[in-house]
């Protein structure tokens, strides 16, 4: 049974797109994402924490229009902006995916459910018309769509315990590296080589084999 949902342009809460979907077709996708290097002398490498990605959801969205007798993009074209040479180009507004003037970016949005609300940036659509009335004008589609989950920076910042031990990194020493480059790379400064050494209790920073494990500190 098809069920109402929509989706709600966060920051403009009163533009609302309604639609119908199935909720048996919702998936959830999170991934992780993680680097390979390669140590001299081993059969397999090595793989390192890099990030995490962003969660996605993937349903279907269904619109109908026929017993109303109207175009149905005049729906659809709310998701995914007014299409070129559409009929509909001369109507106020933009559509969810459009580049607002005011962002620069696309609005984040509200997929809403029932008790389910996901925050989110339409990250893909795809669209197919299923019935046409004598005259040409689609009145039902579907929308295959992408939402990308969208978190604010700084809330994502409070949730990081400052006690957690994950902040501190271990990296594998790789062919060519050094204590500046890596420096570099964790802290944005080759003068920060310091830190990398007392960590690992170094003399010599100029000697890193390849293979070494280095404790990365938490730059205060």
């Amino acid at each position: 049974m098809l069920e109402k949902a929509s989706l709600v342009r966060k920051d403009k809460p009163y533009v609302v797109v309604p639609c119908l979907f199935n909720p048996k077709e919702l998936n959830v996708e999170k991934s992780n994402q993680f680097a390979e290097v390669n140590i001299p002398g081993l059969s397999s490498p090595i793989f390192q924490f890099v990030r995490g990605n962003a969660r996605s959801v993937t349903l279907e969205l269904f619109f109908d229009t026929y017993e109303l007798g109207t175009d149905v993009r005049l729906y659809t074209d709310l998701i995914t902006g007014w299409d070129a040479g559409s009929m509909f180009s001369n109507l106020p507004g933009k559509g969810l995916m459009d580049i607002d003037s005011d962002l620069h970016a696309p609005p984040v949005c509200l997929f809403i459910w029932g008790a389910f609300m996901f925050q989110c940036i339409i990250d893909r659509v795809s669209k197919r018309f299923t019935m046409f009335l004598p005259a040409g004008i689609p009145v039902r589609a579907t929308l295959s769509v992408t939402l990308k989950e969208y978190r604010e920076v700084d809330i994502q910042i409070k949730e990081i315990d400052p006690r957690s031990s994950d902040l501190t990194k271990r990296r594998i020493v790789t062919q060519g590296d050094s204590l500046w480059s890596i420096a570099n790379r964790e802290y944005g400064s080759p003068e920060d080589w310091r830190l990398i050494a007392e960590a690992n209790n170094i003399e010599n920073p100029r000697i890193l084999n390849p293979g070494m494990e280095l404790l990365i500190p938490v730059k205060e």
